[in-house]
C-alpha cells in the first residue's frame, strides 16, 4: 500500500517535471506535478489510503528538509539584513494577498458545503 501511494506521488512528480521541460519552464517541475495531484483529488473528491499512508510517513520528515534553509539563513545573515526591507515589504505583501486568497477560499467552500447540505 505504501509502494503504491509513493508510486503516485513520484507519477505526478515526473509528470510535472515533464511539463515544465516541454512547456512552463518557469514554474518548477515538482510544483507542477504538485498541482497536478491537489486537480485529481479534487475531482476524484477523496485521498485514497495509498496516497494517505503515503504523505503521512513523508510528513514525518518533514523537519528534516526545514535543515538546509535554515543554515543558508545563518550564513548569509548579513547580506540578508542589507536588504531587510525590501525583503520586509515582500514578505508583508504576500502575507496580505495569501489571507485574501484563504478567506475567499474558504467563504466558497462555505457557501459550497452549506449548498451541499441544503441540497440532502
Amino acid at each position: 500500500m505504501l509502494l503504491r501511494g509513493l508510486t503516485w506521488l513520484v507519477l505526478f512528480q515526473l509528470l510535472g517535471t515533464a511539463l515544465n521541460i516541454l512547456f512552463l519552464p518557469m514554474l518548477p517541475g515538482p510544483i507542477i506535478g504538485m498541482l497536478l495531484l491537489f486537480v485529481f483529488l479534487l475531482l476524484r473528491g477523496e485521498v485514497g489510503a495509498p496516497i494517505n499512508e503515503a504523505a503521512s510517513g513523508l510528513l514525518r520528515y518533514l523537519p528534516l528538509l526545514l535543515v538546509p534553509p535554515a543554515v543558508g539563513v545563518m550564513v548569509y545573515a548579513e547580506q540578508l539584513a542589507a536588504d531587510f526591507w525590501a525583503l520586509a515589504g515582500a514578505l508583508g505583501l504576500s502575507l496580505v494577498l495569501s489571507l485574501l486568497f484563504c478567506g475567499w477560499l474558504m467563504q466558497k467552500l462555505i457557501d459550497r458545503q452549506t449548498r451541499k447540505e441544503q441540497q440532502s
